[in-house]
Protein backbone atom coordinates (compact mmCIF):
# COMPACT_ATOMS: atom_id res chain seq x y z
CA UNK A 1 0.00 0.00 0.00
CA UNK A 2 2.87 2.36 0.79
CA UNK A 3 4.38 1.72 -2.65
CA UNK A 4 1.09 2.80 -4.23
CA UNK A 5 1.02 6.01 -2.18
CA UNK A 6 4.63 6.84 -3.05
CA UNK A 7 3.93 6.30 -6.77
CA UNK A 8 0.78 8.40 -6.46
CA UNK A 9 2.70 11.28 -4.86
CA UNK A 10 5.41 11.03 -7.53
CA UNK A 11 2.67 11.25 -10.19
CA UNK A 12 1.15 14.26 -8.42
CA UNK A 13 4.52 16.03 -8.21
CA UNK A 14 5.21 15.32 -11.89
CA UNK A 15 1.79 16.64 -12.85
CA UNK A 16 2.29 19.76 -10.73
CA UNK A 17 5.68 20.35 -12.38
CA UNK A 18 4.09 20.07 -15.82
CA UNK A 19 1.36 22.56 -14.86
CA UNK A 20 3.95 24.92 -13.40
CA UNK A 21 6.48 24.75 -16.25
CA UNK A 22 4.44 24.32 -19.44
CA UNK A 23 2.42 27.39 -20.48
CA UNK A 24 -0.19 25.41 -22.43
CA UNK A 25 -1.17 23.21 -19.47
CA UNK A 26 -3.61 24.97 -17.18
CA UNK A 27 -4.92 23.87 -13.80
CA UNK A 28 -7.07 26.23 -11.76
CA UNK A 29 -8.05 24.22 -8.72
CA UNK A 30 -6.68 23.24 -5.34
CA UNK A 31 -4.22 20.52 -4.37
CA UNK A 32 -6.96 17.91 -3.91
CA UNK A 33 -7.76 18.16 -7.62
CA UNK A 34 -4.09 17.53 -8.47
CA UNK A 35 -4.20 14.39 -6.32
CA UNK A 36 -7.37 13.19 -8.05
CA UNK A 37 -5.87 14.00 -11.44
CA UNK A 38 -2.68 12.11 -10.53
CA UNK A 39 -4.85 9.12 -9.66
CA UNK A 40 -6.59 9.43 -13.05
CA UNK A 41 -3.23 9.62 -14.83
CA UNK A 42 -2.03 6.56 -12.92
CA UNK A 43 -5.17 4.58 -13.75
CA UNK A 44 -4.99 5.53 -17.42
CA UNK A 45 -1.31 4.57 -17.53
CA UNK A 46 -2.13 1.23 -15.92
CA UNK A 47 -5.20 0.40 -18.02
CA UNK A 48 -5.11 2.18 -21.38
CA UNK A 49 -1.39 2.71 -22.02
CA UNK A 50 -0.47 -1.00 -22.38
CA UNK A 51 -3.22 -1.47 -24.97
CA UNK A 52 -2.14 1.65 -26.83
CA UNK A 53 1.50 0.52 -26.80
CA UNK A 54 0.46 -2.90 -28.09
CA UNK A 55 -1.55 -1.38 -30.93
CA UNK A 56 1.28 0.96 -31.89
CA UNK A 57 4.03 -1.62 -31.45
CA UNK A 58 5.10 -1.52 -35.13
CA UNK A 59 5.50 2.27 -34.96
CA UNK A 60 7.42 2.02 -31.69
CA UNK A 61 9.79 -0.53 -33.23
CA UNK A 62 10.12 1.45 -36.47
CA UNK A 63 11.05 4.64 -34.60
CA UNK A 64 13.31 2.79 -32.14
CA UNK A 65 11.06 3.67 -29.21
CA UNK A 66 10.56 7.35 -29.93
CA UNK A 67 6.87 6.84 -30.66
CA UNK A 68 6.47 6.09 -26.95
CA UNK A 69 6.72 9.86 -26.42
CA UNK A 70 3.67 10.28 -28.64
CA UNK A 71 1.84 7.60 -26.63
CA UNK A 72 2.66 9.50 -23.41
CA UNK A 73 1.41 12.69 -25.05
CA UNK A 74 -1.87 11.04 -25.97
CA UNK A 75 -2.22 9.76 -22.41
CA UNK A 76 -1.87 13.30 -21.03
CA UNK A 77 -4.45 14.58 -23.50
CA UNK A 78 -6.78 11.73 -22.50
CA UNK A 79 -6.27 12.57 -18.83
CA UNK A 80 -7.25 16.15 -19.65
CA UNK A 81 -10.46 14.95 -21.29
CA UNK A 82 -11.33 12.64 -18.41
CA UNK A 83 -10.55 15.39 -15.90
CA UNK A 84 -12.81 17.85 -17.71
CA UNK A 85 -15.58 15.23 -17.77
CA UNK A 86 -15.24 14.95 -13.98
CA UNK A 87 -15.30 18.77 -13.58
CA UNK A 88 -11.62 19.02 -12.71
CA UNK A 89 -10.28 22.33 -14.12
CA UNK A 90 -7.34 20.81 -16.01
CA UNK A 91 -6.76 21.82 -19.63
CA UNK A 92 -4.11 20.90 -22.14
CA UNK A 93 -3.98 23.50 -24.92
CA UNK A 94 -2.90 21.20 -27.74
CA UNK A 95 -0.56 18.51 -28.94
CA UNK A 96 2.67 20.48 -28.47
CA UNK A 97 1.79 21.49 -24.93
CA UNK A 98 0.91 17.89 -24.14
CA UNK A 99 4.19 16.72 -25.68
CA UNK A 100 6.24 19.12 -23.59
CA UNK A 101 4.14 18.30 -20.51
CA UNK A 102 4.63 14.57 -20.97
CA UNK A 103 8.39 15.11 -21.28
CA UNK A 104 8.44 17.18 -18.08
CA UNK A 105 6.35 14.56 -16.29
CA UNK A 106 8.67 11.78 -17.45
CA UNK A 107 11.81 13.59 -16.26
CA UNK A 108 10.29 14.43 -12.86
CA UNK A 109 9.03 10.86 -12.45
CA UNK A 110 12.43 9.37 -13.27
CA UNK A 111 14.27 11.71 -10.90
CA UNK A 112 11.83 11.22 -8.03
CA UNK A 113 11.70 7.45 -8.56
CA UNK A 114 15.49 7.39 -8.33
CA UNK A 115 15.34 9.35 -5.09
CA UNK A 116 12.71 7.05 -3.56
CA UNK A 117 14.12 3.85 -5.10
CA UNK A 118 15.14 2.36 -1.75
CA UNK A 119 11.70 3.03 -0.28
CA UNK A 120 10.02 1.44 -3.28
CA UNK A 121 12.26 -1.65 -3.11
CA UNK A 122 11.53 -2.16 0.58
CA UNK A 123 7.78 -2.06 -0.04
CA UNK A 124 7.65 -4.81 -2.71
Amino acid sequence: MTKFIIRWMINAAALFAAVWLVPGIIYSGDWVGILILALIVGLLNALVRPLLKFLTCPLIILTLGLFTVVVNTLMLMLASSVGQALDIPFYVDGFWSALLGSLVMSVVSVVMSAIFRDELKKRD
